[in-house]
């Protein structure tokens, strides 16, 4: 753990189901290698996770079983760690990589920035050589001007103890890209030959993984593993095929039909997602089918309480006679007494390894250089994206919308009144109470965008602006909609571990949902706050016991105003300002529906905040009280 990092309170339910596969499932890590120092539940660092992989790896041994690791994409985007270098993830990269997965796949995050995608190519892809996979992913190679694979199209491998596996990673149908990338369409992939080639290989195929960062959960809008899954069943019919989803953030189990499932493992560092199998037919495996003195799987893939929203009205394939696949599924919180207790029931110095406590100090050392530990203000009150009304005083958007007025302004037209729009989505977590750090700014807002605006429109049009965008399509990122995102969060999904300060707002606010507990008072015995998790297989997913935190939903934009006339009376003309992710795209579109005529040549540049954001200049305009001596949470 880092230094200020704080530890869980909470220990697992029991102990993990053993099968004769098993999997450590992470996704959207977006940087957070440090772990999350102000919320307990969340703890641990990525020296912490080295230790626990490799405390398992030879738990695996020892039970004669066969144990994968595999990641889903979206490394960075959201963390100082990985945003503070040019380009982003050239520290973080290279720690995440020390970890020895066996598949990886890339994310949207890798293909925005140019300079980031070819880091990915020649780097990080490198690091991971034939276990890097990304099937239709491609770049321009500078040397040759070509189109090449990022990283390999497909796996083809033997586990320890002789499972024969064919592998397939794949990214959502992506448009965000940069110019010198391709994402080709899962619809397309399944038709060119040496797909086709690659699924009917001769040689043996004990399972299919397909794997990447698109949710477990397929609909209309992210169906890759749903295409990939049904194209194997029709060349293999009869061979398990399990997928790994990511990029909507949350903590997912899908069954899609009795010998095909998937698992979708959260975000940030948040949650580490585990498999485990038990069931298939293999003439090469040497290992143990149910190991002795741990828990099995039971369950069969039948859905229970959930279904995947594009499989109802499919005809799934009957699975062979004799094909008995048991399935066990666990969300652990990302934290040092979780993975303690499994790797060793205990918590004392036994659990530290040295490349772990290397990562550890390496991480610490990378902050240092990168200051992302540089205090900027100190945070008055903490302010939640969701688990607060958005009209609550506490809600983040509401201290948004304050910094839009107070310092997003374009000096030579500062008397003008003026509008301002931001896209909730570029909100990405909580603000704490307490020192607002370089980190935090990254953490919060991580995207550079720049502000623009339009000169002189009459308010009578602007003024509908807000609500009309608010009606239309989505915002957080045109390519990263994800519609069933926000229906899972409101049934049972949590985005953050809350302050203390919030479980007392809660405490005070009636009638509440849950019983909640302040950190300072709380024990072992009592539930705290955080994930609670539907999906295919129950409510019995998540590894440690929590109380559920209230969600409520905020609207896809907020708006400022400024210098708007003292009298309470409406100017005529307004500036109309925004970030430049919604101009061209959403502001200028809505606005001629509106009866405005503009275009995108109409747009003009208005705050350009360089290196810095709004964020870092209201903290150091309007949270020096209480430096240097800032109180916590």
């Amino acid at each position: 753990m880092q230094p200020e990092a704080k530890g869980a309170l909470t220990k697992p339910k029991g102990p993990l189901e053993w099968g004769q596969l098993n999997f450590l499932h992470t996704t959207d890590t977006h940087g957070w290698l440090e772990g999350h120092l102000k919320e307990r539940n969340y703890g641990a660092d990525w020296g912490d996770y080295a230790s626990f992989v490799k405390h398992m790896r030879k738990k695996a041994d020892k039970l004669k079983v066969d144990l994968l690791l595999i990641d889903c994409g979206d490394m960075h985007d959201g963390n100082g760690l990985s945003d503070s270098t040019s380009p982003n993830g050239v520290i973080s990269n290279e720690i995440f990589s020390r970890i020895d997965y066996d598949l990886l796949s890339i994310g949207n995050h890798e293909l925005y920035v140019t300079d980031v995608a070819y880091e990915t190519f020649a780097n990080f892809s490198k690091a991971y050589g034939e276990r890097y996979v990304t099937s239709n992913v491609q770049i321009i190679d500078k040397k040759t001007g070509k189109y090449e694979y990022i990283g390999q199209k497909y796996r083809y491998f033997t586990t320890q103890h002789g499972l024969k596996i064919m592998a397939f990673g794949v990214l959502f149908e992506f448009t965000g890209n940069s110019n010198v990338s391709k994402v080709i369409k899962a619809a397309d992939l399944v038709q060119e030959s040496w797909f086709i080639d690659a699924v009917k290989t001769p040689k043996p195929v004990d399972l299919f993984i397909i794997f990447g960062h698109t949710p477990a959960r397929t609909d209309d809008k992210f169906p890759a593993l749903r295409i990939l899954r049904q194209k194997i069943q029709e060349l293999r019919p009869g061979v398990p095929i399990q997928a790994f989803g990511g990029h909507n953030h949350v903590r997912d189990f899908v069954v899609y039909d009795e010998t095909s499932t998937a698992l979708g493992s959260g975000r940030y560092c948040e949650t580490l997602g585990w498999l485990s199998m038990t069931g298939i037919k293999s003439r090469t495996y040497r290992g143990s089918m149910k190991p002795k003195g741990v828990p099995n799987p039971t369950r069969r893939a039948i859905k229970g309480n959930a279904t995947d929203s594009s499989s109802s009205t499919e005809s799934h394939p009957r699975p062979p006679k004799g094909l008995d696949l048991r399935y066990a599924r666990r969300y652990l919180d990302w934290n040092r007494l979780t993975f303690a207790y499994h790797a060793s029931k205990s918590q004392d110095r036994q659990f530290d390894t040295l490349p772990g406590q290397r990562i550890t100090h390496d991480i610490t050392d990378a902050r240092k250089e990168l200051n992302t530990s540089t205090v900027l203000g100190c945070v008055p009150e903490t302010y939640c994206m969701s688990c607060l009304p958005f009209e609550d005083k506490n809600n983040i958007y509401q201290v948004v919308i304050d910094m839009l007025s107070k310092v997003v302004v374009k000096e030579d037209r500062a008397d003008r009144p003026r509008l301002l729009l931001l896209n909730t989505g570029g909100v990405r977590f909580d603000l704490v109470k307490g020192p607002f750090t370089k980190d935090d700014e990254y953490i919060v807002y991580p995207f550079k965008n720049q502000f623009q605006y339009l000169p002189d429109v009459p308010y009578s049009i602007a003024s509908q602006l807000l609500d009309a965008l608010n009606k239309g399509p989505y915002q957080k990122r045109a390519d990263e909609y994800t519609p069933m995102l926000a229906p899972r969060l409101n049934a049972d999904e949590v985005c953050a571990d809350p302050s203390p300060e919030f479980i007392e707002l809660q405490r005070r606010e009636a009638p509440q949902p849950y019983k909640a507990f302040t950190r300072r008072t709380i024990d072992s015995s009592m539930l705290y706050p955080g994930y609670t998790t539907s999906d295919d297989f129950g409510l019995d997913g998540d590894d440690t016991p929590h109380s559920k935190i209230p969600y409520y939903k905020v609207p896809i934009d907020v708006q400022a105003n400024a210098s708007f006339p003292t009298d309470g009376s409406k100017p005529e003309l307004i500036d109309l300002a925004f970030v430049d992710f919604i101009g061209a795209s959403f502001v200028i579109p809505a606005l001629n529906k509106l009866g405005g005529k503009y275009s995108a040549g109409d747009i003009q540049p208005y705050k350009d905040f360089g290196e810095s954001s709004f964020l870092r200049e209201y903290a150091l305009k309007f949270w020096q009280k209480g430096l240097p001596d800032c109180p916590t949470s």
